[in-house]
């Protein structure tokens, strides 16, 4: 008997819930009561005393402060980086804006915290900056910015992280306030202009207000990305913040409650900041008549107009691209060689040979492979359900179940990968359990690989959703029933219909899946603690803490993760267009 077309789909949500509920919300419920345990080893007992002991603990307390001080610096700066060169390019017209469009994207390809690897031997006593300056300032003892500014607002390694973070999220920014821009009404604008308004005030009063959704978008992933991003800090030995602190109390994690309680702490700061700036920042968005019912003319620019723009994007994207001319002369170094010098004396190619090579990198390399393979693979299965429930149906409970499908944007990647460490070490997975050994993070023998997999899959879904979302809102419902009608199943017209027509968006969130996946730093940091499960991230900063060639070998490892990120993010660009930002948006 075939069940009524409801029942199916309610059955097929409550199949997706139950999905998203046990890899998502049960490890972070986990982590949450790990924080209130009174014995962690038993998972026994109620206390309010582990969070108390946070916020009395000085160096605890110092490295959430220092930890909101980064995400704000960070997302300040990359808001002043990007929202210029979004207006530049979704108005104006100038010489090059198709080069630098694509330019300008480029930070995306490498992870911050391996640029950070290229910086250190840049900005360093004996870096190239110093040669070239011929001074010998020291860029990571807070030298720069006097004792009273280094003590009371933000020292010079806190800036520094801040700086590196903000020239590899920018884009993220960059691509909802291209998208929000896109879609103003030019009628407004115009209008405005007829009645004597000039650039700045049509820009504050007519379109910084009805791009402050977008603007929010972006700025709330970037600042809780930045607010517990973990690679960056260790990679500038930079311990005094929250994630480097959680990630160093992991060994402690079977019998004390600290990491869960800091954790903790981490989450309800992530999330009262996003409720505060959805407030403020997010809510009472301005309304349009119409939502760019007519393409807007763009405005040519010659003579200084079109040198300023130029001279913008070429500024941004030369600053941008620091951290990655590091990582590539890095890579190309000897070692030894770039010291007291602008660049390298000496170069070779053998760090790329060994970047693959070694047994370390390749069984990384592999490693990633099948995590991020398999990953993409149930992301595109799920998100593809997920995306048909959204767009064509309308039973209730779509809205929660969007809501479940973004949330791996706002909570913290460091909170969902505790989480899954807890989960670890709980029923069915603690010792002695039916299932001990089959998954397990900590311990002599442990087996992380189906944890990871289920990290990445869920940490990426967002972005197989969007793009399906997408794809579907644009492809006519109409073609599908007219399959059925012919006598074509459900299922037999979606994949022999729908999914041909949106396949470009398919494609795009599958390259954008894998390849961030390939490169997930908090998981891969956490999750992975022997060598043989390292995978590609875990590598690089294994051999980046490694004396003689270990840094070396990281940056060529840096570079083949940035070709690879390349490749990707220029096809998706190619398939999706300006809707690429609406991946990146929660």
């Amino acid at each position: 008997m075939r069940l009524p077309r409801n029942s199916v789909n309610y059955l097929l949500m409550a199949s997706v819930l139950s999905l998203l509920g046990l890899g998502m919300l049960y490890p972070i419920a986990l982590m949450l009561r790990g924080a209130f345990y009174e014995n962690v080893a038993k998972g026994t007992g109620f206390t309010l005393t582990n969070l108390q002991l946070v916020f009395e603990d000085p160096v605890l307390r110092e490295g959430l402060t220092n930890s909101v001080k980064v995400a704000t610096c960070t997302t300040i700066l990359s808001i002043l980086i990007a929202l210029p060169l979004a207006v530049l390019a979704a108005k104006f017209r100038f010489p090059g804006k198709g080069l630098f469009g694509a330019v300008v994207l480029v930070p995306l390809i490498l992870p911050p915290f391996v640029g950070a690897i290229g910086l250190k031997l840049m900005l360093g006593r004996e870096g190239a900056l110093n040669t070239l300056l011929g001074t010998e300032l020291d860029f990571f003892q807070g030298q720069l910015l006097g004792p009273w500014f280094d003590e009371h607002i933000v020292s010079t390694r806190l800036l520094l992280v801040a700086l590196v973070q903000a020239l590899g999220l920018y884009p993220i920014i960059y691509l909802n306030a291209t998208a929000a821009l896109a879609n103003l009404d030019p009628a407004l604008d115009e209008a405005a202009e007829n009645l004597g308004a000039g650039f700045w005030k049509r820009f504050f009063s007519i379109t910084l207000p009805l791009i402050r959704p977008g603007l929010f978008a972006g700025g709330t992933i970037v600042f809780i990305w930045s607010f517990t991003e973990l690679g960056t800090p260790l990679a500038f030995d930079y311990s005094r913040v929250t994630p480097v602190q959680i990630f160093n109390g992991l060994k402690g994690v079977e019998s004390s409650a600290e990491p869960y309680a800091l954790t903790f702490v981490m989450l309800v700061s992530a999330l009262l900041v996003y409720v505060v700036g959805k407030v403020i920042f997010g809510g009472r968005a301005h309304e349009m008549y119409s939502k760019a019912s007519r393409a807007g003319g763009e405005t040519p620019l010659t003579g200084f107009g079109a040198l300023a723009a130029v001279a913008a994007f070429t500024l941004v994207t030369s600053l941008a691209l620091l951290p990655h001319v590091g990582v590539v002369l890095t890579a190309m170094a000897r070692p030894g060689s770039w010291y007291q010098s602008v660049l390298p004396t000496s170069f070779t190619a053998s760090h790329f040979q060994q970047a693959l090579g070694s047994d370390l990198a390749s069984s990384s390399i592999n490693n990633s492979l099948l995590l991020a393979g398999c990953a993409t693979v149930i992301d595109l299965f799920i998100g593809l359900l997920i995306g048909y429930l959204l767009v064509r149906t309308t039973i209730k409970g779509r809205g929660v179940l969007d809501t479940l499908c973004m949330l791996p944007l706002a909570v913290p990647g460091l909170v969902m990968a505790f989480g899954y460490v807890a989960m670890s070490l709980r029923w069915p997975f603690g010792k002695g359990d039916p299932l001990d050994g089959v998954v397990s993070v900590v311990g002599a023998t442990p087996n992380p690989v189906p944890l990871l997999i289920v990290a990445y899959a869920i940490r990426r879904l967002p972005y197989i959703v969007r793009a399906t979302v997408s794809g579907l809102e644009q492809t006519s419902g109409q073609l599908e029933e007219a399959a059925m009608n012919l006598g074509a199943t459900r299922f037999t017209a979606m994949r022999r219909v729908i999914v041909p027509l949106i396949a470009a968006n398919l494609i795009a969130g599958g390259l954008l899946t894998f390849s961030f996946a390939m490169l997930e730093v908090s998981d891969s940091l956490i999750l992975a603690q022997q060598e043989q499960h390292y995978p590609i991230t875990k590598a690089i900063f294994s051999f980046a803490n490694r004396l003689a060639d270990g840094p070396y070998i990281a940056s060529a490892m840096g570079v083949w993760g940035m070709l690879l990120l390349t490749t990707t993010l220029v096809g998706a660009s190619v398939l999706m267009g300006k809707k690429l930002g609406a991946i990146f948006r929660v």
